[in-house]
């Protein structure tokens, strides 16, 4: 082998995504949207929940603010509904919401709580969310993420350690009579511009994906004058093919990974 030749090998295993942990049985999903984990990690859920694991939802609103054709108050339902619907797609039946509102999210000790409230009732050990990074890319000109992702992704990676310390938050103890957890193991952020693994995804979890995000048609019928249908193969097949020239050329979700 040439030393072009050996560089370039080198290079590409730098590249390659490592495989996520399989070795853990519960799992919180907490994101800022109904939506966000269709877009994002959807079809991860159903390999997971098709091996048995236990996936649970926790978003921080109701999307209220994310159909301009839709008064607020009728949308939060809409969309509530459309989030229990994708979810189940994928195995998940545990969804729970935050009252946050949408579109307003501030990274502060009152997210924080909640969400360490969360961690402590279903005491996972891997936590995921969605990119809570500036931008959705790494080059220069990556389209800008929202408030609501940056706050929400922040206060996630804070409020698991939050979970685990017995001396902050306390207050839960007495009223909801949980315990501190300090089990969390990882926690993977999706969508993000510095992924690390990755999880193979085949065509049955791929056709979940699909339908899962196709369940919030009223969102993406206020999005696009596309077939919601292709729509929804288009945005979860590209998202599972950006990062398979790094997975051994297989589809996948690809995760930002921090162990704890």
């Amino acid at each position: 082998m040439t030393a072009t030749a050996r560089g370039a090998d080198e290079q590409g295993a730098r590249m390659r995504l490592a495989a996520m942990p399989e070795d853990w049985t519960r799992a919180l999903a907490v994101v800022a949207h109904p939506d966000d984990m269709e877009y994002g990690a959807a079809a991860a859920v159903a390999e997971w929940t098709a091996q048995g694991k236990d996936v649970v939802y926790l978003l921080a609103t109701r999307g209220e603010a994310g159909i301009e054709t839709m008064d607020p108050a009728e949308a939060a339902g809409v969309r509530e509904a459309e989030q229990r619907a994708g979810s189940a797609h994928v195995g998940v039946t545990e969804v729970e919401f935050l009252d946050h509102r949408d579109g307003v999210l501030t990274e502060g000790p009152a997210l924080r709580s909640d969400i360490a409230a969360a961690i402590r009732r279903h005491r996972p050990e891997l936590v995921l969310t969605l990119n809570h990074h500036d931008t959705w890319g790494g080059g220069p000109g990556s389209p800008w993420n929202t408030p609501d992702h940056r706050a929400l992704g922040r206060s996630v990676l804070d409020a698991v350690g939050d979970a685990g310390n017995r001396w902050i938050f306390s207050e839960q103890f007495d009223v909801d009579g949980v315990l501190p957890w300090d089990g969390v193991r990882w926690v993977a952020v999706f969508a993000s511009p510095g992924v690390t693994h990755a999880v193979s995804v085949g065509e049955e979890a791929a056709r979940k994906g699909v339908a899962s995000l196709l369940e919030h048609r009223a969102y993406i019928e206020a999005l696009t004058d596309e077939d919601p249908e292709m729509y929804a193969r288009s945005i979860v097949h590209g998202g599972l093919d950006l990062h398979a020239d790094r997975n051994g050329g297989q589809r996948a979700v690809a995760f930002e990974l921090h162990a704890r």
